[in-house]
């Protein structure tokens, strides 16, 4: 009763009492309260403002239960069901703020918790203090409304939607980038079947049916409707976006945009929608490997390879270009985003383990399916659960759950409550620095090169694009020492896709999104651009001391490289073939004695390491115990 829907943006008995009867539930007569009740079996059908007549008798409905059930007198009954319904209708001005899907979200929790609680959050004066940083929010909505903007009209013209929804000058840069625009406007035409699959799904259609029509006709009354049809194909072919910002070390949402516009897709695209997050889920492929004691300079071949199980299917993964059939690391691999390289550490380490350390790192939620298409990305994922999982590589490996209160105090400001996040190792100090490291090559040279050269981002970022089959999702989610943001663009209709093949990928849809709001972060000192993340030897004993030295010899020597890749193409092309040494293919030496040394130290150091992480699950298993 404190969540179902009533209709003017009421929820719950409570704000259903003050919308239509202008008083709390608490002080409803009982044919007030009978008419609340009696709409919850169809809130539009029954709704008093409108369907005064339907809505007496579903009154009475409700009020002759009462009578069957010997809780309310006959004469009490007759006495009542023959008043009109008597309103004192006010819609309830709600004010959404800057970020309407967290408040919608945060809501939902807030009821369970209060119930949990004794306490009623309409009616206590309950101060609830949030984790949204204003201006990282605002920054958020500017981002996503202003790339979406121009990927609207990069739509419009690919779908042939009429020009009330064109954006000139974002046509324009589309048009002499592709030199002739292609005859889209045929493409609804053209797709007949999709066109009809849509059709089928719409009210007008299931209307026009329940009334007698054959389907056939039903179908052809609907395609005869001009502005219905424009519509449909205005609502479909709109572009819609999900973006998430929250610091690693402590699990806080500070920003959280769940569409274009709240008023016109109220669908959360952070928290609700499961998608497929591609190459987005590579990092957890490598981290399972890494754990396993894989070296990021591991050399793989790239070339396709057929994969038999023993039902009888064949997997055949293959990139966008051509293989190399040349060695490559398992670095390169992840930095250009290899399916075929991705393919064979997943056969080498198994679905089972990259399931446990995408579980561990943060993607709690939704099903992952435990076969090797897994490595692609092909089991559908919330944005908050995959911008969860970065956040705990970001973090050296310790997972915070996503936090959106601080705390909670009552009327007289008394705390009732304080939240903070409770870290848990989700994988060692070794394995994190690892992947950021070869992430890192993602923003320098792989698919996430326009950070630097579009948006000038510099500093210590990581990051990883993703891009389903067919265009249908862009993803993009970086990683910075104090901030993770991620982002996902595409259709709420998974049969409508990008159909530009570089609109579609996520470095040009998803990426700019997250791109423009870090600048706007930076410009802004919003954050600290000299943060580092954390690293394996911030845990040894004494690295505060020693530690700024080594820094510093490391400035100036340089710093040890795990793996050196040769420039990319643009849309992820293969690497050239690596340097190689004597027996380590694809691996290259050190350049100093120097820096073999460092090299040598970080080994030892990630072996001390494991043994200490080993000891700190298992204090933290003794102490969950006792808790």
């Amino acid at each position: 009763m404190n969540t179902v829907p009533f209709l003017y943006n009421a929820f719950g008995i409570e704000m259903a009492a003050r919308t239509y009867f202008d008083k709390s539930a608490a002080t409803l007569s009982l044919a007030e309260s009978a008419t609340l009740i009696g709409m919850l079996e169809g809130a539009s059908y029954y709704n008093p403002v409108f369907n005064a007549d339907r809505a007496i008798a579903r009154r009475n409905v409700v009020l002759s239960q009462m009578v069957r059930r010997g809780v309310l007198a006959p004469a009490a009954f007759e006495a009542i069901k023959r008043r009109p319904i008597r309103l004192d209708f006010e819609r309830q001005l709600e004010a959404r703020g800057s970020a309407p899907h967290f408040a919608e979200y945060l809501r939902k929790w807030l009821v369970t918790w209060a119930d949990q609680h004794d306490y009623n959050i309409y009616s206590d004066g309950l101060k609830i203090y949030t984790t949204i940083d204003a201006r990282l929010q605002a920054a958020a909505n500017l981002a996503v409304r202003r790339r979406l903007n121009s990927l609207q009209a990069v739509a419009d013209v690919e779908w042939g939607v009429p020009g009330e929804r064109l954006l000139g000058a974002s046509t324009a840069t589309y048009v002499g980038m592709h030199g002739r625009v292609r005859p889209f406007a045929h493409f609804w035409s053209a797709n007949p079947a999709l066109t009809d699959a849509f059709v089928r799904e719409s009210a007008p259609y299931r209307n026009a049916v329940a009334a007698g029509a054959t389907p056939e006709a039903a179908l052809a009354l609907v395609r005869q409707d001009d502005d219905f049809m424009a519509q449909l194909k205005l609502g479909k072919s709109r572009i819609e976006a999900g973006f998430l910002a929250l610091d690693p070390t402590t699990g806080d949402i500070k920003a959280w945009v769940g569409s274009r516009d709240f008023d016109t897709d109220q669908f959360d695209h952070v928290a609700r929608a499961q998608r497929q997050p591609g190459s987005t889920f590579k990092p957890f492929v490598y981290g399972a490997a890494l754990e396993a004691g894989m070296s990021p300079d591991k050399a793989y071949l790239d070339q396709v390879i057929e994969y038999k199980f023993r039902d009888g299917s064949v997997w055949r993964p293959q990139d966008i270009g051509a293989a190399s059939n040349q060695p490559m690391t398992a670095t390169q691999g992840l930095v250009y985003s290899k399916n075929t390289v991705t393919a064979q550490v997943m056969q080498e380490v198994g679905p089972a383990k990259v399931i446990d350390i995408a579980r561990r790192a943060g993607v709690r939620q939704s099903r992952l399916a435990a076969v090797p298409s897994l490595a692609l990305g092909t089991s559908p994922a919330t944005l908050l659960e995959m911008a969860a999982g970065y956040a705990t590589i970001a973090n050296g490996g310790q997972y915070n759950a996503p936090q959106m209160v601080t705390r909670i105090e009552d009327s007289h400001g008394k705390v009732l409550v304080e939240f903070a996040s409770r870290g848990e190792r989700a994988m060692s100090r070794g394995t994190a620095e690892d992947l950021l490291q070869m992430m890192r090559g993602v923003v320098r040279q792989g698919s996430g090169q326009a950070l630097r050269t579009q948006f000038g981002i510099q500093g210590e970022v990581a990051g990883k694009t993703g891009t389903t089959q067919d265009n249908t999702d862009g993803w993009f989610i970086m990683m910075h020492p104090r901030l993770v943001a991620g982002a996902w663009v595409g259709f709420d209709d998974a049969r409508v896709t990008m159909r530009s093949s570089y609109w579609g990928q996520g470095a040009h849809n998803a990426l700019p999104v997250v791109g423009d709001f870090f600048t706007q972060a930076v410009n802004g000192r919003m954050i600290d651009v000299h943060a580092h993340f954390p690293r394996a030897r911030d845990a040894w004993f004494g690295a505060g001391f020693w530690g700024p030295p080594l820094d510093w010899l490391e400035s100036v020597f340089g710093k040890a490289p795990s793996g050196r890749s040769a420039p990319a193409a643009p849309r992820e092309a293969p690497a050239r073939r690596p340097q190689e040494r004597a027996g380590q293919p694809g691996r290259v030496p050190p350049a100093t004695a120097f820096e073999q040394a460092i090299e040598d130290a970080r080994r030892t150091g990630r072996q001390v390491q494991d043994e200490v992480d080993r000891v700190s699950n298992a204090i933290d298993a003794v102490r969950r115990l006792f808790d």
